[in-house]
């Protein structure tokens, strides 16, 4: 990434219709938003669509509205993605338990592998705790943790995000990790 085109520059430029500057927004944010998603949305749900279909919806509604984000500083804008898919998963996932899964004969197992409903209540308990966990987080803390955890993002890039050195990211990290782990009743 250059460091003269940052996200904020890019947004602006976006926003005063530069195509270039949302290509490159959409290059710089796809491989990331996909790698998020990667195994989020469960087999039942992918008919018709897939997760690298939510992926793409949400990058083309985000840019096609980038006139009303409002850009928080480093790291909002990876955040309001996250959040935009994360909502698409959300609606996804609804449609599905609405309407039932389709099966074909050849893929029907006799065997049920899914989670039990105290197996699926659980990781929706832990689920919900660490996204409270996270929203309690300050909001620069906030944007660093998904970076680094959900976004599997380098300490160097993150560095470069934000404009700052991977040391005093590392070290922001951790202390945003452990307060997470705090909140969540696991930290010492």
């Amino acid at each position: 990434m250059s460091t003269q085109e940052t996200t904020a520059l890019l947004l602006d430029r976006a926003r005063e219709g530069d195509a270039g500057a949302r290509e490159r927004l959409a290059a710089r944010y796809l491989p990331l938003l996909r790698r998020w998603a990667h195994g989020r949305l469960p087999p039942p749900a992918r008919d018709l669509t897939d997760t690298d279909d939510l992926v793409q919806v949400t990058l083309v509604r985000v840019l096609n509205q980038i006139a009303s984000f409002e850009y928080g500083g480093t790291g909002s804008f990876l955040a309001y993605l996250r959040s935009t898919l994360l909502n698409l998963l959300r609606n996804e996932l609804r449609r599905v338990a609405r309407h039932g899964d389709s099966v074909d004969l050849e893929e029907l197992q006799l065997t049920d592998e899914t989670p039990s409903p105290l197996e699926q209540a659980i990781g929706r308990e832990r689920l919900e705790r660490y996204e409270a966990a996270l929203e309690a987080l300050p909001p620069r803390q906030r944007e660093l943790v998904i970076m680094r955890l959900e976004f599997d993002m380098t300490y160097e890039d993150i560095a470069n995000e934000v404009h700052s050195t991977p040391d005093a990211v590392r070290m922001a990290i951790k202390r945003a990790v452990e307060a997470l782990a705090r909140s969540l009743g696991t930290g010492s």
